[in-house]
């Protein structure tokens, strides 16, 4: 059984950083991304980041880039978001998620199905 499980997230002031992980477990997948998304209340869940693992391709949003940085150990079975200089937009629940099409890492923007859910760990950023 695929398990992914999102930790890391608490309550910062603007301009402060987080470091979210997440472990995944339970898989033996030859390729797979794994994605960052989140959602904020009264909004869509949206991929911010994500990672693959045969190519180690990387991407982000736009809203995130330059601020927060994706990494994994060598198995890209533990992935790591550091989020610095957040926002309070940047306040959301954060979400871990596992998908088999690796190509999906090339559209964050284009996700609409994904494979494997984890449990979101919440970012609240004051002002």
């Amino acid at each position: 059984e695929v398990q992914l499980q999102a930790s890391g997230g608490g309550l910062v002031p603007a301009g402060g950083s987080l470091r979210l992980s997440c472990v995944a477990s339970g898989f033996n997948f030859y390729d797979y991304t794994i994605i960052w998304f989140r959602q904020a209340p009264g909004k869509e869940r949206e991929g911010i980041s994500c990672i693959t693992k045969s190519s180690g391709h990387i991407a982000y949003r736009d809203p995130v880039k330059g601020r927060f940085t994706i990494s994994s150990n060598n198995a890209k079975t533990s992935v790591y978001l550091q989020m610095n200089n957040l926002k309070p937009e940047d306040t959301a629940t954060y979400y871990c998620a596992l998908d088999q099409w690796a190509s999906k890492c090339y559209g964050l923007e284009y996700i609409r199905t994904i494979d494997y859910w984890g449990k979101g760990t919440q970012v609240t950023v004051s002002s």
